[in-house]
């Protein structure tokens, strides 16, 4: 099968673009709470048609099940490919984080970690930058509690 049919995964720095996500349950009561999400979802149709040449949208922040997830699938649907970052991606509940990032996979979205997604942007030691990005990742991210969640212990994931 070529390749060309394939959804590869890869992401650029061209053709690609951070998202953090905190439109927190916990703000719900917050006055004006569904208009201000409206808005920003229209700040971000405003920013996504301004870039013809996006393909990648990575997201990180709260909450898995809710603003992670919303704005996967709607991300998906205008036809990006989109990389949860699962190890600065969390929710209150561990089994909402996890059910999320399941069915976030389920929907074509790719689960990456902040180190992969970060040598995927250099792409290699030429980077100019390769000597500057080399020792942020030196230290390993922080445990986010996700290494059962990708040892095969997780029903979710087979």
């Amino acid at each position: 099968m070529a390749a060309s049919r394939h959804v590869l995964g890869r992401v650029s720095p061209e053709s690609s673009m951070l998202f953090l996500c905190d439109m927190q349950e916990k703000f719900r009561n917050v006055a004006y709470f569904s208009q201000i999400v409206s808005v920003a979802a229209r700040m971000l149709r405003q920013e996504l048609d301004s870039r013809p040449h996006l393909k990648s949208v990575l997201l990180c922040g709260l909450e898995a099940q809710a603003c992670i997830m919303q704005t996967a699938l709607d991300l998906l649907d205008r036809g990006l490919q989109v990389h949860v970052v699962v190890d600065a991606c969390s929710s209150r509940s561990q089994v909402d984080r996890l059910v999320a990032l399941a069915r976030m996979r389920q929907s074509g979205v790719f689960l990456s970690t902040s180190e992969g997604l970060i040598l995927q942007l250099v792409r290699d030691a030429a980077n100019p930058h390769f000597k500057e990005i080399q020792k942020i990742i030196k230290e390993p991210a922080p445990d986010s509690g996700l290494l059962g969640f990708f040892q095969g212990q997780n029903p979710l994931f087979r």
